[in-house]
Order: structure tokens, then sequence, then C-alpha cells
């Protein structure tokens, strides 16, 4: 199967709410994970644009929900970080419920990239989201970002920690994932494109 080509990516709108998504019925893919993971440069490796998505030094830039048309076919959703942002817990509450809102109440909605940092073992609010998303049976990808910060050879011993700590289906996917290098790339929009059919 041939990977994806990106011909067109374009952002489109910034919505904190309903009535601020896109009509149509396009289906989307939603980005979720912490707030320094690397959602943004996972969003520009995959559609080969440096600077489609804005990438910040400073966790928490991400405060409302960002659409973004891949191919006039369907869009990639990146939601706001969770776990680190320096803000205050009620502005961390009304993200939240805009996420559960977007995630539960999304018709378009194909499923959820889960984006980890593979240097490190998923954190409680991983891992809340990955349960979170099997219990309301979202379909789930989970990308092990920054593999290029580990040698290759140890990438089967991080996934299997990854695996084991969200107690991660079987049939769930844990990809190693580099925006630096694109590892990964082409299993990504493989199993993109599966949530996509």
């Amino acid at each position: 199967m041939k990977t994806m080509i990106v011909k067109d990516a374009q952002f489109i709108i910034s919505a904190v709410s309903e009535k601020q998504y896109p009509e149509g019925s396009l289906p989307e893919i939603a980005m979720a994970g912490r707030s320094n993971v690397g959602k943004s440069s996972f969003i520009n490796r995959m559609t080969n644009r440096k600077k489609l998505a804005k990438t910040s030094s400073k966790p928490g830039r991400t405060q409302t929900l960002n659409y973004y048309l891949i191919n006039n076919r369907f869009y990639f959703v990146d939601v706001p970080g969770y776990g680190y942002a320096a803000v205050s817990k009620k502005e961390r509450r009304s993200w939240g419920k805009m996420i559960e809102n977007y995630l539960l109440g999304r018709k378009q909605l194909k499923g959820v990239v889960l984006l980890l940092d593979i240097r490190h073992e998923p954190t409680g609010d991983d891992c809340l989201m990955y349960q979170f998303l099997k219990h309301c049976r979202i379909p789930v990808v989970v990308i092990a970002t920054k593999a290029d910060k580990i040698s290759k050879g140890k990438h089967a011993k991080h996934v299997k920690i990854i695996r084991e700590k969200l107690q991660a289906d079987p049939e769930d996917m844990v990809i190693p994932f580099s925006a630096e290098t694109g590892i990964g790339k082409d299993e990504a929009w493989k199993a993109i494109e599966n949530l996509l059919d």
C-alpha cells in the first residue's frame, strides 16, 4: 500500500465551540497528547509543511481545536495538550470540557492519534486518555514521538514499556516516530488511512 501523498494542506479554523466546527461530513482525525509531546511537529512532518502547525517551545500554547484540511479529503484536528500548561485549574477544566464534548459528540471523528514521548513511561494523564478513548469505543493509534532521541535498537523495549503501562489492546498500534528524521511516517499514514476507511 502506497503512503499518502499530501498535495494540499491548509489551516482552516481555531474552534472553541461546536458552532465554529467546519460544516460538512468530511472525516476528522484528532491529535491528543501532553502539551510538549510534539503534536504540531507531527502534523508538519506528516504533511511535509514546515510551518503548517505552529510549534512552540512553551508548552500549552494550543488552547483551541485547530482544524487542518488535508487534500480536501479529511481534517487533522489538534486538541489542547494536557498535563503541563501553566494555566489556571479553571482554564484547564474548560479545555477538558471542550475536548470531552468534541470527542464524545463529533460524528465526523474517525479516530484519535495519541502522541506519547517514547523516552518516558506514559504519564497518568496519558493512561487516562487512552482508557477514556477505549471506554468510549473511539479508535486510537499510539504514536511514540522523539524516536530519534534513542537508538533504534531500543525502540522495541520502549514500545513494550508503553504498551504495558497503557494496558494497550493487542490490536492497537504503537508506532515509533520522529518529526526530525521521518521514522515511522509511512506506518503512521497507513494507520491513519485505516481509521479513515
